[in-house]
């Protein structure tokens, strides 16, 4: 899509009156800039060599002043050129920032994507780009974190899309496999020193543990340790995985979690895992009927193009 017609008012000259620049000969005039000759301009755009010297030729016309030298050696800048490359180029971002957003909301990309996903991953992802990266990309869209470690209903409209990892008990959902889930067991530098480090997951029995509270009964670390540890009472119950990481931090005892975030923290050291019992598989999950929506559909396949770059967010 072209903006075709559109006009850019250049400064008034000395009898104040106004001219007006056909935007459509301004981009010719942006890709001889850029590209440094005529030839380059033209295959750079798809269109005749003598199609830019004529753009370009009209637009002085309109300026009254000359922007390149011709000479035998080709095209240069003139002085006056130079001065209005920069500027030219600013507009030419702009409108192609607007062609997008025209075409995206032709095509119904536009408005809000609400997404859950756990607490922690929601700075990784910002870290890595990958929310910048996908506003770029769909200019007309804005991402909306709905922040839980609980599982959100898609079905019921609760969300758009989850970044989920885990069992799933919702087989209506569509989901794509985007990465790894890897737990692994920790504790602080100053738990390790007092009571030393567990060698096996049964000598967890003999430690201070850290789980989660009954609102996350369900949970696969919550399961896990039950079923390892049924006995050890927990010394701190917390309602989500990040509360996991900062009682671990504090140094009240030994916990679960995610290898992405855990290893990131100075503070903590791995003492055991990865423990297979705890490895699921991260997804991304929407309901059959917003899959093919369209402001759904750019969000869900741009983390599914983007799973290589996900890896290292998700997985660690």
């Amino acid at each position: 899509m072209s903006v075709r017609g559109s006009r850019i008012a250049a400064p008034q000259d000395s009898s104040r009156r106004l001219r007006m620049v056909e935007w459509d000969d301004l981009r010719y005039f942006v890709s001889l800039g850029r590209e440094g000759s005529t030839l380059a301009a033209s295959r750079a755009l798809g269109v005749d060599q003598s199609t830019v010297q004529r753009r370009v030729a009209a637009l002085e016309k309109r300026l009254g002043r000359p922007l390149v030298a011709r000479g035998q050696s080709g095209y240069r800048l003139t002085d006056f050129g130079r001065a209005l490359l920069g500027p030219a180029q600013d507009v030419h971002a702009a409108v192609e920032r607007f062609e997008q957003s025209v075409a995206e909301a032709v095509r119904g990309e536009a408005g809000v994507v609400r997404v859950t996903c756990p607490e922690p991953i929601v700075l990784r992802l910002q870290r890595a780009g990958l929310v910048d990266r996908f506003h770029a990309r769909h200019p007309g869209l804005r991402i909306e974190f709905l922040v839980s470690d609980r599982y959100m209903d898609l079905m019921q409209g609760d969300a758009d899309v989850a970044l989920r990892s885990g069992d799933t008990d919702d087989g209506e959902l569509v989901g794509r496999r985007i990465a790894d889930s890897i737990w692994a067991v920790y504790g602080s530098r100053d738990y390790l020193a007092a009571h030393g480090r567990p060698a096996r997951v049964e000598d967890l029995r003999q430690h201070a543990l850290i789980g989660l509270d009954d609102s996350m009964s369900r949970h696969r670390a919550a399961a896990w340790l039950r079923e390892i540890a049924p006995d050890a009472p927990l010394v701190a119950r917390n309602g989500s995985v990040l509360g996991l990481l900062h009682s671990a931090k504090a140094g009240l005892g030994l916990a679960p979690l995610p290898v992405a975030i855990a290893e990131a923290e100075p503070d903590l050291e791995r003492v055991l895992g990865p423990i297979p019992a705890l490895r699921r598989i991260w997804r991304v999950l929407t309901p059959p009927h917003l899959r093919h929506e369209p402001r759904v559909a750019a969000f869900f396949d741009f983390v599914v193009a983007e799973a290589e770059a996900l890896a290292p967010v998700l997985t660690g």
